[in-house]
């Protein structure tokens, strides 16, 4: 199939309110503006992969929706915010009506992914009906998924959602395609996922802004200090 006829969907919660499992390291203005930063790191590294047709943000927050203007990106706009499966399915439903070829599901949050990541996703991808997934680090969560048709396949998300799109995919007869990358593989959710992010340092808005801020140096000895507590 001709891969650059595949959009890419990112579903955006509000920021304001984004990474509830951080809140124990961080506070609701550091994860505001780290939030904000892993999507800008998601949307610069899309705005670089010449191989897609186009990026959209399904989200209801009007920052979000300045942030994909300004990269370039199309606004569906959620007048509530469902969460992350119905975002993304939402935007799935959209371009199929449109008859675009396919789609690819990324979430906000992966801050290291790059536009070669997104290249490798798209040159496993085979021609319809086809499903090409990329775990997550841990192997439970899917941190991407494209589609051909765009809505071939039911989504859903959450720490055990790799597994079962794999049976998903293979109960329609379809066999997925696997790509592993550790660009796509680290999402930050959790004070772990925050760990391990830091233990790396990368050329990334997220990675900065924690560093000169002094959050990294202080969330670390929090984190170690928070696993020697019996």
């Amino acid at each position: 199939m001709d891969r650059s006829s595949l959009w890419v969907i990112v579903p955006v919660k509000n920021l304001q309110h984004a990474k509830q499992r951080l809140a124990g390291v961080l506070s609701g203005a550091e994860r505001h503006a780290l939030f904000r930063a892993m999507l800008e790191d998601v949307l610069s590294a899309l705005s670089e992969c010449r191989a897609l047709a186009g990026v959209m943000l399904v989200t209801g927050d009007r920052e979000a929706m300045l942030l994909a203007a300004r990269y370039g990106a199309r606004v569906l706009e959620e007048q509530e915010n469902r969460g992350h499966t119905a975002a993304s399915s939402f935007g799935a439903r959209r371009l199929a009506q449109e008859g675009v070829a396919g789609m690819v599901q990324l979430p906000a949050d992966i801050p290291l992914v790059t536009a070669a990541d997104v290249d490798a996703l798209l040159e496993a991808h085979g021609s319809a009906p086809a499903v090409t997934l990329a775990p997550s680090r841990d192997e439970r969560g899917s941190n991407a998924v494209a589609c051909s048709p765009a809505d071939v396949l039911p989504l859903r998300f959450g720490d055990d959602s790799y597994f079962p799109h794999l049976e998903c995919a293979r109960a329609l007869g379809i066999e997925p395609a696997i790509v592993q990358r550790p660009g796509l593989a680290l999402d930050v959710d959790t004070p772990d996922d925050l760990l391990t992010f830091l233990a790396s340092p990368s050329r990334t808005r997220a990675y900065d802004f924690l560093a000169r801020s002094g959050i990294a140096e202080r969330v670390v000895k929090t984190i170690n200090a928070q696993s020697l507590v019996p």
